[in-house]
């Protein structure tokens, strides 16, 4: 008689967790910004196609990293969630915090009762009426969350880039400010090193809370590219304003 083949289930846990993390760090990172007027995510994402920040319902918005295959299809079932809600009910019943609730039973349930977890990290935010009642939920692959404030990054090096938003970022930043430190903090190498990312190389939505209903808008093109290069137009601009000193008259 052969002996049963057997596991700690700590070890098995362990062993899922680390094969997570592994898939996660391997895509290309994910930052969400609050700003004065709202809510900005800026990913690193070259194609045009496939997305990893979409709208969900009228002010509520998902990003993800890691198997876009996987993220997909939480996406999609998060929006038949918030449509049969706010169907059935009210469209004001359907929130962030039911929205990641959902998700993290579903995360929660594969981590521990199948085979492979997922291999991925989402973030489900909500725009308010001001910036104190925004709410950012970051949910991971064991289906834990965590009730973010004002920032939060995912995939790749996260802690690292965390730090340097910690360091950088302040309440009532603008929406040029909090894209260019997001698009700072995901230039930023593991070794020091930095990379110039342009906007064909970046996927950038907001939510907006001035909107009437749907506050979620993707930010492309000539707009971008105006967001990006701010700060060197508008340094210029108030050098060629600023009022000139007279030149000195003659010495008595």
């Amino acid at each position: 008689m052969t002996m049963p083949f057997y596991v700690p289930p700590e070890q098995v846990m362990k062993d899922r967790a680390d094969f997570a993390r592994k898939g996660i760090a391997r895509g290309r990172s994910v930052v969400v910004v609050g700003y004065d007027k709202g809510i900005a995510f800026v990913a690193e994402n070259p194609s045009r196609a496939l997305h990893k920040v979409s709208e969900i319902y009228d002010r509520i918005a998902f990003a993800a990293v890691g198997r876009y295959n996987e993220f997909e299809n939480l996406r999609v079932a998060g929006i038949r969630y918030a449509d049969l809600r706010g169907y059935s009910y009210d469209r004001t019943d359907v929130t962030a915090r039911a929205l990641a609730n959902t998700y993290a039973q579903i995360l929660g349930g594969v981590f521990t009762q199948e085979s492979k977890p997922l291999e991925i990290e989402i973030v489900v935010a909500e725009v308010g009426a001001d910036s104190d009642s925004d709410q950012i939920f970051r949910l991971t692959y064991d289906g834990s969350v965590a009730d973010e404030r004002g920032f939060v990054a995912m995939g790749g090096a996260s802690d690292a880039a965390e730090e340097r938003l910690r360091s950088g970022w302040r309440p009532g930043m603008t929406l040029a400010e909090a894209v260019r430190l997001a698009v700072d903090v995901l230039g930023a190498g593991e070794n020091g090193e930095r990379r110039t990312l342009d906007e064909d190389q970046l996927e950038v939505a907001v939510l907006d809370r001035e909107r009437p209903r749907r506050s979620f808008r993707r930010i492309v093109g000539p707009v971008l590219a105006q967001l990006l290069g701010e700060p060197a137009e508008r340094s210029s601009d108030a050098a060629a304003s600023s009022p000139q000193p007279p030149p000195p008259g003659p010495v008595a």
